[in-house]
């Protein structure tokens, strides 16, 4: 069943970027004023907030694997983590081969120039996003390690403020702020000149992830030694719901019961790997971003990022999808911070990021939920060839 708040934000932010474009078309520079000011400020909001997203959701993960290490579960994350970061490095190589021979315009000498903020209120962050990852990582490690219980109930108290602040402050901002965006692409003339690219990028990706998927089932076959299409054939409902209700969280009942009928799977790692990996594992929603990031930054600033620039950025891309915060979209927002300092985008291309990931979003959910399948054959195979964990599930009934 679909949540609606799901459903809500997805039609708010396409919403935005509908009516932001319609009404770029048509304001004058009074009106452009205003709005380059809203979205300057509306941007320094977002940006304040990253950090202590970074800090309030990467430390308290920390902690709690610390807390709870085993074999398996260090295993299980290191194996979710190596999924997204192999999946951004395959979008990293496709985008290399494939975006410089779409054509995108990246002339900007024609567009129309926007006129200067009528008021400018700059917020500045408290640390940099790289201050936060890394005080998140030792902080989360030093709290696990010495059992810092007093530091482990106020980290677990802030990451409920900063959840607070992300469903209460930063989301519904986003709206407005890819609105904003969009009329400053329309008002210059740039959004006409991309529009088909927009379409192409959603329908590469599509493909892409179905490639990564095919490769990450193909792995778990080799790993398990069983046959992967007894794991992906039953997975077709929780694709689908997936698709229909852009979350992890609301599609995991199906995805358990989808599991639970494979015949080449134990119950037990069914029902461990499968709730773990709809919170850490966002293998499609990475492999999108990193292409649409590749294609924006040739659209609007005329070059693709070097390959150090989107290597690094692919490694911390990773970490931050295993703290993304569960809502949707919830890859960008967590990222946010390394795709400016990392990547150099500035407010436009952060918001037409978010904008045109919105339009794939329940997609790359599919793909996440999918690929977690393919992760627990692999963890299945490793762990339980013999049996000790318990018995597949060799009648394939449901359960």
């Amino acid at each position: 069943m679909a949540k609606s708040g799901d459903y809500s934000m997805i039609l708010k932010l396409l919403a935005g970027l509908v009516i932001g474009a319609l009404l770029g078309f048509v304001v004058n520079d009074s009106i452009m004023v205003v709005v380059a000011s809203i979205r300057h400020i509306l941007g320094q909001i977002i940006f304040f907030l990253v950090p202590l997203v970074i800090v309030g959701f990467i430390t308290p993960a920390i902690v709690r694997l610390g807390q709870n290490a085993s074999k398996i579960l260090i295993a299980a994350v290191a194996l979710a983590y190596c999924s997204s970061v192999g999946a951004a490095l395959f979008s990293m190589c496709s985008g290399y081969l494939i975006i410089p021979h779409l054509s995108i315009a990246t002339e900007t000498e024609s567009l129309r120039k926007l006129p200067e903020m009528v008021f400018r209120l700059d917020i500045p962050p408290l640390f940099s996003v790289m201050s936060a990852l890394i005080t998140a990582l030792f902080m989360g490690l030093g709290i696990a390690w010495t059992k810092a219980q007093t530091l482990s109930n106020l980290f677990s108290e802030f990451e409920k403020v900063v959840s607070w602040l992300v469903n209460s402050i930063l989301i519904p901002i986003l709206p407005f702020f890819v609105a904003c965006c969009f009329m400053g692409l329309a008002y210059e003339g740039s959004l006409t000149r991309h529009l088909p690219i927009f379409v192409t990028m959603v329908v590469l990706v599509i493909c892409g992830q179905f490639v990564w998927l095919a490769l990450l089932y193909s792995i778990g076959g080799l790993v398990s030694g069983r046959n992967p299409s007894q794991v992906f054939r039953y997975y077709v409902p929780a694709y689908l719901t997936a698709v229909g209700t852009m979350s992890s969280a609301a599609t995991l009942p199906v995805a358990l019961g989808c599991a639970r009928r494979s015949p080449v799977l134990s119950a037990t790692m069914v029902e461990f790997m499968v709730p773990l990996g709809a919170t850490v594992h966002l293998c499609g929603s990475v492999l999108t971003e990193t292409f649409f990031i590749m294609t924006i930054s040739l659209m609007l600033y005329g070059t693709l990022p070097s390959i150090g620039t989107m290597i690094l950025f692919c490694v911390l891309l990773g970490i931050f999808a295993v703290g993304a915060p569960g809502v949707p979209g919830g890859t960008v927002v967590a990222s946010l911070g390394i795709v400016t300092s990392v990547i150099g985008f500035d407010q436009t291309g952060i918001g037409l990021l978010i904008a045109i990931f919105a339009l794939q979003d329940s997609f790359g959910t599919a793909c996440n939920v999918t690929g977690d399948g393919a992760l627990t054959l692999i963890l299945d195979g490793t762990f339980n060839r013999h049996g000790q964990l318990g018995p597949l599930q060799h009648s394939g009934s449901d359960s």
